[in-house]
This record gives structure tokens, C-alpha cells and sequence, in this order.
């Protein structure tokens, strides 16, 4: 799969808009060289020219790097792809770390046309490679690690840092044998609320193919994660709960006590697994070579 770069846009100074010069140097972990942004944890910004145009269509005046987009690319809708996918263009080489964004109150093209496509369209990379990219150049997409994952951990202690996590660790290990691109490991306490503002993040942000969570799924006062979990759903995935607590009674009485349960927001799968280091691993393992059908499923990709 392959698009056109059809600009290359900086800044030299923050708050002012970006221009296309055409051609430019791009960093290693840093971004394009001469813009003010280069250097931030979003280092190169990415938009659809498709995008643009269809915009423009609704009579919006509006030029390239008025977004703030450093590539302007036509052929990709970049919406559509998760982080930790990658793109080639040259020597140059970027990985998707985020998707859309909060538009700030200053933002020029608001003001001029009360909406900007940016939070909805555009795309923020890592530079893994550099090297030099042009106007016309090709922009391809790189065949790497067919899933992405991000585990959630629940846990009042270790959030305090009274305690160190094990298990988010451990199940991030798992995955990554398995070939999955863990994006993240996010700890917070076991509050409702914060759980579920998390859930919604990441499923709607970084839009992983599957949220594994951790702990918080029994029956202590303090264990919210189910309730948290349910109200991120958008479908139920009930088999996959069933599923693990059948397993795990296998190994211990004790699994008929999970309150655990699985659903899906949006094409991002949400399991939750137990707090156990060691029950936790056992249960992520048990369940991935599933996952291998049911991922693509999700994506639009498979048949049921």
C-alpha cells in the first residue's frame, strides 16, 4: 500500500502556521529539522491530503500546513490505522504514536472556519529512521507486528508506588513473544471513574487491537474494573470471560470468585484478566492463539 507525499510542512517558530518547503532533513527521535515542534514527544505530524481536499469542498480557504501537518500525504486515511503501525519513505521510517488530538484554543484554522480536521484525521509519529523526504515521494506502508496491544493495571498500592507492579509486566512479555506491539502500560488506582476515562482513552486514541486489564476484578469494595470495563463497552464479548474463568477453574477453585468480563469498543477487544502475576500470564497465553482468529474478525478483516 502506497500514497504520494504531496507537502512538507514546518514552523520555524511555535504559534505561527507551517509552510511547505518542499524538502527536508528528518531526525531520529527528534523530528523534521527547523520546525519548532521537532523535538516533542509527537515528533512528526501526519495528515491526509484526501482529507484536505474534502474539506476544501465545503468552501474552507485553506493551504497546506494550515493544520499544522508536517507531511501531507494522499492515499492513506491515517485515521484508520493503529499505533504501532509503520510507514516508509526512503531511508526515512515513522511509527504511529498517536491518533487525532485536542485542538487548542489558538488554533488559526478554527477561528476561520469553525472546524478543524486535525483532532479527527491526523496522526502523530515516532522517527525510527531518518534521512531526507520530498514533495512526491513515495509514502509506504510497512508490514510489521500484525497486533497492538495496551495493558491497564489496577492497583491502589502500586499507583502509590507502595508496592511494584508484576503483572503488567509479565503479560506485557507474553504479548510481545507473541509478536503483538504492546503500546503502553498505564497504572492507576482502583477508582471507577478513572478506569473507565482510561478505557475510553486508549481504546479511542491510541486505538489498540486489544486492552488487556489487570486486577481489581474480585469481590473487595475497592475492585471496579468490571463495572469500569462495562461502561466502556459498546458490544458485549462474554465468551472470552467464560472462557478464561473455565480455564482457570482447572487450575484453581478460586476462578468461580471473578467478576471478570470482555467487551469491545469500537474495533479495540477489552479483556479483563486477573491481578496475579502468575494467573495472568496463564490466562493471556491461554487466550492468544484465539485471538489470532478473532482480531482480524474485529478489524473487518476475517469471516466469523
Amino acid at each position: 500500500m502506497t500514497g504520494i507525499i504531496k507537502a512538507v510542512c514546518i514552523s520555524e517558530k511555535k504559534g505561527t502556521a507551517k509552510k511547505n518547503i518542499k524538502s527536508c532533513r528528518v531526525i531520529e527521535s527528534f523530528g523534521l529539522e527547523g520546525d519548532a515542534h521537532a523535538g516533542s514527544q509527537r515528533e512528526v505530524s501526519l495528515l491526509s491530503w484526501d482529507a484536505v481536499e474534502a474539506f476544501k469542498k465545503t468552501g474552507a480557504d485553506v493551504s497546506e500546513g494550515d493544520f499544522g501537518e508536517n507531511l501531507l500525504v494522499q492515499g492513506f486515511d491515517f485515521k484508520t490505522f493503529p499505533v504501532g503501525t509503520r510507514f516508509r519513505a526512503g531511508q526515512v521510517q515513522l511509527e504511529i504514536i498517536q491518533i487525532g488530538k485536542k485542538c487548542h484554543s489558538s488554533c488559526t484554522v478554527t477561528r476561520r472556519t469553525g472546524r478543524c480536521i486535525m483532532p479527527s484525521e491526523g496522526v502523530f509519529a515516532h522517527v525510527l529512521e531518518g534521512g531526507v523526504i520530498s514533495e512526491g515521494d513515495k509514502l509506504e506502508l510497512v508490514e510489521g507486528r500484525r497486533f497492538t496491544a495496551s495493558v491497564l493495571v489496577a492497583s491502589d498500592r502500586s499507583s502509590k508506588g507502595e508496592r511494584e507492579d508484576k503483572s503488567g509486566p509479565v503479560i506485557k512479555e507474553s504479548l510481545e513473544k507473541a509478536g503483538y506491539l504492546v503500546t503502553g502500560i498505564t497504572l492507576l488506582p482502583d477508582d471507577e471513574e478513572g478506569l473507565y476515562k482510561a478505557l475510553c482513552h486508549l481504546a479511542d486514541t491510541q486505538k489498540p487491537d486489544v486492552i488487556f486489564t489487570s486486577g481489581g476484578t474480585g469481590f473487595s469494595p475497592r475492585d471496579m474494573m468490571p463495572e469500569a470495563t462495562k461502561r466502556a463497552a459498546v458490544k458485549d464479548a462474554p465468551g472470552i470471560a467464560e472462557a478464561i474463568r473455565a480455564y482457570s477453574m482447572t487450575i484453581t477453585p478460586r476462578a468461580m470468585l471473578s467478576r471478570a468480563v470482555s467487551v469491545i469498543r469500537g474495533r479495540t477487544l477489552i479483556v479483563n484478566l486477573p491481578g496475579s502475576p502468575k494467573a495472568g500470564k496463564e490466562c493471556v497465553e491461554y487466550l492468544l492463539p484465539v485471538l489470532e482468529h478473532g482480531i482480524p474478525v474485529l478489524r473487518g478483516e476475517g469471516d466469523a
